[in-house]
């Protein structure tokens, strides 16, 4: 399988402080770029994988310190325990869709090309993309594509695809493609499919609850001192993160305990979000919206 190469691969390993011998997680496996280039720095470490998309399972690496868990990293915490590790050095995540999945056109990530409304990144999945637009409720619809596609017409969308699938079943990628444009209302910038395709695909995968699931689960994997890195590519998973490690919770209200001290169990370690050179945006058009952050626990 053809993978690119991991965007700020460098710079979210080097915020795990790897320590030869310790036990790291990479919870978004994909083409194994991140895990090849952890190995490397390992020496009587351990490295475990997760990945709930079948196709991340052909670039598995045959290195005896290398465990592959096919599971959503919503997950961590349990299968961890499976496998006899209750904390870890050091947790990496490489968030949103991977380049494998958006090019190739039959998984229906991408706009670029006609195939099957899928969606999924458990290809054993009940619920694609097809399943959400021919039966959610217009309401249901309209939530949608304004919470996850932060979509201004989101309303008109929703109201759209009712109107469609009373014709025929939206089955196809340039189905939606004719009622997302159908939908238009005035100016529409020139990120508005992608922002319409995101939504679909965020509730298609549960990607914000699972996102909050695994953050939370790293409050009990982690141990005192081990860092967690996260790279994000939109706006609504970077501000979970963002708040999660400012605050540990996702509101990025600051709580404090009796004493009026603030409860924060992450300490971040760039106070700056990491962003990537001008030279690597231009070799990976995929790193224009790559945002790096890393905490320790406390």
């Amino acid at each position: 399988m053809m993978y690119h190469r991991p965007v700020l691969l460098e710079e979210s390993i080097e915020g795990l402080d790897l320590q030869p011998n310790g036990d790291f997680v990479d919870v978004t496996f994909g083409g194994g770029g991140h895990s090849k280039r952890i190995l490397e720095l390992l020496e009587g470490g351990r490295l475990f994988g997760f990945d709930q998309d079948a196709d991340a399972a052909e670039n598995i690496l045959t290195d005896e310190r290398f465990t592959l868990i096919r599971q959503n990293f919503r997950y961590i915490s349990n299968f961890l325990k499976m496998h006899g590790v209750r904390e870890v050095d050091g947790v990496l995540a490489d968030l949103g869709v991977s380049s494998h999945q958006f090019d190739v056109v039959e998984r229906g990530f991408s706009f670029r090309g006609d195939a099957d409304l899928d969606m999924r990144m458990n290809q054993t999945a009940e619920l694609d993309a097809k399943k959400v637009l021919n039966t959610y409720e217009e309401a249901d619809l309209a939530r949608v594509f304004w919470e996850y596609g932060e979509l201004k017409n989101s309303r008109r969308i929703a109201s759209e695809i009712v109107r469609a699938r009373m014709v025929s079943p939206l089955e196809r990628i340039n189905d939606l493609l004719a009622v997302a444009d159908a939908a238009k209302v005035g100016k529409i910038g020139k990120n508005y499919m992608a922002q319409v395709f995101q939504a679909l695909r965020i509730e298609v995968n549960d990607e914000m609850g699972a996102l909050k699931e695994m953050l939370l689960a790293t409050l009990k994997v982690l141990k005192p001192g081990g860092r967690l890195s996260v790279i994000t590519y939109h706006s609504l998973e970077d501000r979970l993160v963002k708040n999660f490690l400012r605050t540990g919770n996702f509101s990025g209200k600051q709580e404090k305990d009796f004493f009026g001290n603030l409860q924060r169990p992450f300490e971040p370690v760039n106070r700056k979000v990491i962003i990537p050179t001008d030279k690597e945006i231009e070799e990976n058009q995929r790193a224009r919206s790559a945002k790096l952050r890393v905490a320790i626990k406390k």
